[in-house]
């Protein structure tokens, strides 16, 4: 074997080293033996190789033939086999890890493959591993983190194969555990021109913060020792500034569905400041979606919400959301702001982009941030006047409550409502949407003076309403049964419910008919006026019937314990709706509702400080749930955990008027957990958008 050194580096003295400076080293080579577990015999090999070192070199004859042969180009030094693992040993102490690394992984491969249990195979396999380590800490040195944990990789894959030295190995699966935020930086921090090696360093940062529990690190593993939280959140905004705005939003959103709330909240920034920077309208869209399902203790999102309004040209929303957040010094300085209100909120917008949004992207300049030319955009301003004469919900049957309340906001805005437009299964691209934002109609000068379009729009108004009535008591059906809860209040419910809409079957019947057999010629002012009557009279009729379905939800939904030992999924999605409709009582203004027999204390607890807040901000919450689906994740005998699809909305009011608006498409994801204590399950936790 031919060792990639020379004489004096192998003794570690310069080649103008006197005779007596080489016996001086010699002598401190022998006395300084590597005391790391080598045998007996390869360290006896080691000195002898020292020693024919020192020899020749404090021999004038023979030291100044060798200097003849380094000048006229001869290079290494040539071992016979059975002073191998000794030369490869004085290798590696003359600080040329890598090579010995090298070498004496190639004499363990075949065929220079050592018996097996033989001395040999022993020191190569412990030279292996000690070369691997330091010639990874020389890469790690010069910041080639890639290449160091390739060496440690490669020791490892020896150390199992050879099936030694078990403590040693796990030494070196430490050091490349901790080596793992530095491979990252070296992958993520090169040219992006390097595609494979940047694609492979954003995915080990992936794998990374799913072991430690997402960005806020709520599970252990094996990267605590060496990484604690605090280290976690410096190296990770080290790294976020090497990742383009797109590869955040993909990383974000996928943490996010993994559970990480923080991850949700970085996935919104992110989405914003693509959406602006790359002039996308439909970004801030989605990052808003995101924003108003989110749930992170302390945060108000109202002037993030307010700022994404004003992006979006809806100043009005934006001004009421500034004016109604936590915040009181914010309030201030806007109510007190010297110029206009729209000047401030814009203030506010540029500083919070320039400090909160762009900042920490490989590929944005956040230098320059223009309000005006986003303003002036011809394509964003095409894009949010799209969006503005777009349905953002449509008619759905969701609860007996939200269908109620939806069918009454039709009727009272009937005047304003085109119903030419609706369609034979009762749906409409006009009508003004349950819980959400009314789209305004252009007045129709002929619909106002046509009396033949008129009495067509009755008509159809008519028949309308009396698809929904006929409609409604099959709906009633269906939730009783779902909610299996067939009891004689039920029943009554039931029996009332149908006569009740028998008789404004009848009477709307009579109506429609007695419009259609009017010719146009007797219509006038006052037969107007008597229809505009009659439908008084449906809408009086309509609101009793409203009245006795919330009667219905109550009577079925108040809390009742769930004692059964082993409940089915009905009997657990009874409790969870019991849960939500007077939960939603609760932050509706309802202030003497008993949560004890079906939640327990700590949920309570969290419920009762969110209305607390929400009295501080003098607010009202309107929310509408409704479970699509339910599923068991696990059940023992005293924890059940289940999966739920439901549609929510949430509208927040302020002295009965709307400030915002909640709505998650196509459904919320909840993960509910429930326990049993004192003979009873109860719930006591859930989880959003896993």
């Amino acid at each position: 074997m031919e060792l990639p050194l020379d004489h004096f580096r192998l003794l570690g003295v310069s080649p103008s080293a006197t005779p007596e400076e080489i016996l001086r080293a010699f002598q401190l080579r022998l006395d300084k033996t590597p005391d790391e577990g080598f045998t007996f015999e390869v360290l006896t090999q080691r000195s002898e190789l020292l020693r024919l070192t020192a020899d020749l070199l404090t021999n004038a004859e023979s030291r100044q033939e060798y200097e003849n042969l380094v000048l006229n180009g001869a290079s290494g030094l040539e071992v016979s086999t059975n002073r191998e693992v000794a030369g490869l040993i004085l290798l590696w102490e003359s600080g040329l890890s890598k090579e010995a690394f090298k070498l004496s992984r190639k004499a363990l491969q075949p065929p220079q493959t050592p018996a097996l249990g033989s001395s040999r195979e022993a020191d190569l396999t412990l030279l292996a591993a000690l070369t691997s380590r330091d010639a990874a800490i020389h890469e790690q040195n010069v910041r080639r983190y890639s290449n160091a944990s390739d060496f440690l990789q490669e020791g490892i894959q020896i150390l199992q194969r050879m099936g030694k030295l078990s403590e040693l190995r796990k030494s070196l699966e430490e050091d490349l555990i901790s080596l793992m935020p530095y491979r990252i930086l070296d992958f993520v921090s090169r040219d992006l021109s390097d595609y494979e090696s940047h694609k492979k360093g954003i995915s080990m940062l992936e794998a990374l913060i799913i072991k430690r529990g997402g960005l806020e690190g709520k599970s252990k593993s094996e990267y605590d020792k060496f990484m604690n939280q605090e280290d976690f959140e410096v190296f990770f905004q080290q790294i976020k500034q090497f990742l383009t705005v797109q590869e955040q939003v993909d990383l974000f959103l996928n943490l996010q569905k993994r559970g990480s709330l923080e991850a949700g909240f970085m996935a919104f920034l992110a989405l914003t400041a693509i959406g602006f920077s790359r002039r996308k309208p439909e970004k801030l869209f989605e990052a808003r979606k995101i924003l108003k399902g989110f749930n992170l203790p302390g945060l108000d999102t109202l002037p993030l919400l307010g700022c994404l309004d004003l992006l979006l040209a809806d100043i009005k929303e934006a001004e009421a959301k500034f004016l109604n957040i936590s915040d009181e010094n914010i309030v201030d300085w806007l109510k007190n702001y010297p110029g206009e209100r729209l000047e401030a909120l814009c203030v506010y917008c540029k500083n919070w982009l320039e400090n909160d949004v762009l900042s920490g992207y490989r590929d944005i300049d956040n230098d320059q941030i223009d309000l005006n030319s986003w303003f002036e955009d011809r394509e964003i301003q095409e894009f949010i006047e799209k969006e503005e004469k777009k349905i953002k919900r449509n008619l759905t049957r969701t609860t007996l409550q939200s269908l109620s309340q939806g069918m009454r906001k039709y009727s009272s805005q009937e005047d304003r409502t085109n119903f030419s437009e609706i369609s034979n299964d009762g749906g409409t691209s006009q009508l003004p949407l349950p819980g959400g934002t009314r789209i305004e109609d252009e007045v129709d000068e002929e619909f106002l003076s046509d009396n033949k379009i008129l009495k067509s729009k009755s008509i159809k108004y008519f028949a309308y309403f009396q698809e929904k009535f006929s409609k409604l008591i099959f709906i009633i059906g269906d939730t009783l049964k779902s909610n299996r809860v067939f009891n004689k209040y039920s029943y009554s419910a039931y029996l009332y419910a149908f006569l009740a809409l028998f008789g404004v079957g009848i009477g709307i019947g009579f109506i429609r008919n007695n419009l259609q057999n009017k010719t146009e010629s007797e219509i006038n002012t006052e037969q107007i006026i008597e229809n505009s009557a009659n439908e008084e009279i449906a809408q009086d009729s309509f609101e009793i019937l409203n009245e006795l379905n919330q009667d219905i939800q109550e009577l079925n939904l108040q809390p009742q314990e769930l004692r059964s030992s082993s409940p089915d999924i009905n009997e657990v999605q009874m409790l969870i709706s019991s849960w939500l409709f007077n939960k939603g009582l609760f932050l509706a203004g309802e202030n003497d509702i008993n949560f004890t027999s079906i939640v327990k204390d700590e949920l309570i607890s969290r419920l009762k400080d969110e209305r607390n807040q929400d009295i501080k901000k003098d607010v009202l919450k309107d929310i509408s749930t409704e479970i699509i689906d339910i599923k068991f994740v696990s059940q023992t005998s005293s924890r059940i955990v289940v999966e739920v699809k439901m549609k929510y909305s949430e509208i927040i009011l302020k002295n009965g008027k709307v400030i915002s608006q909640t709505t998650i498409e196509p459904f919320l994801n909840v993960k509910y957990i429930l326990g049993f204590s004192n003979k009873s399950w109860k719930l006591a936790d859930y989880i959003s958008g896993v």
